[in-house]
């Protein structure tokens, strides 16, 4: 029988294993702000060498309107990235989504939603790998260095925000992968149950 993307009731037999609150878990978000700002850093640090060692004879020349349009995009790319975690959710679903935005977190859910681990790690690192695909590309084929270091710092931003992802990611992928899982996200909250009597030696990382 086909395993089903999602269910609107829990199934019996699942018990709550973990659960990530990014809105109310104070410790977590100090956390994963601290590493947000450090893996930002570290990119745009070593990044900013690459560039400048790559084009040693080129003049950085400061371009008002591609700083403004950079900062634009920084808070369009936020928009962007929860409707990235929307879209397929709706491919996976086709039901209502929940979206929100508080001073510290973006977010899209499916809070009435169980969905299995596959439509939950597709769904998760959906933003990451294509806004990856993006930045780099750009930072390729643009041949303005200011432009370059501008969207290098996008490019920053964009991993050091996606933190959280990349923890809910572990524990899709590794922590409980022997395991048939399912996820109910409300958006800021992701609550992981597992089904005791799953057998490690049947189980895919699909469930």
């Amino acid at each position: 029988m086909k395993e089903m993307n999602y269910y609107t009731e829990l199934p019996e037999g699942y018990i709550c294993v973990k659960t990530i609150d990014a809105k109310e878990d104070k410790k977590f978000m100090v956390v994963m702000t601290i590493v947000n700002f450090l893996l930002l850093a570290i990119i745009f640090a070593l990044g900013t060498l690459i560039i400048l060692k790559t084009h040693p004879e080129e003049n950085i020349d400061i371009n008002p309107l591609v700083l403004l349009i950079g900062c634009a995009s920084m808070f369009a790319y936020i928009i962007l990235h929860e409707l990235t975690h929307g879209l397929f959710y709706k491919i996976f679903t086709h039901e209502k989504l929940t979206f929100g935005l508080t001073l510290l977190v973006a977010f899209c859910g499916v809070p009435k939603l169980y969905v299995n681990r596959k439509t939950s790690l597709v769904t998760t690192l959906a933003p990451f790998v294509i806004f990856n695909i993006i930045y780099i590309c750009l930072m390729i084929f643009i041949p303005d260095i200011f432009t370059k270091l501008v969207i290098l710092f996008m490019f920053a931003m964009h991993v050091g925000g996606c933190v959280g992802d990349l923890w809910v990611t572990y524990y899709l992928l590794f922590k409980y992968r022997d395991k048939k899982m399912i996820v109910n996200d409300t958006g800021p909250k992701q609550t992981f149950y597992i089904e005791e009597s799953s057998d490690g030696n049947q189980v895919s990382w699909f469930y």
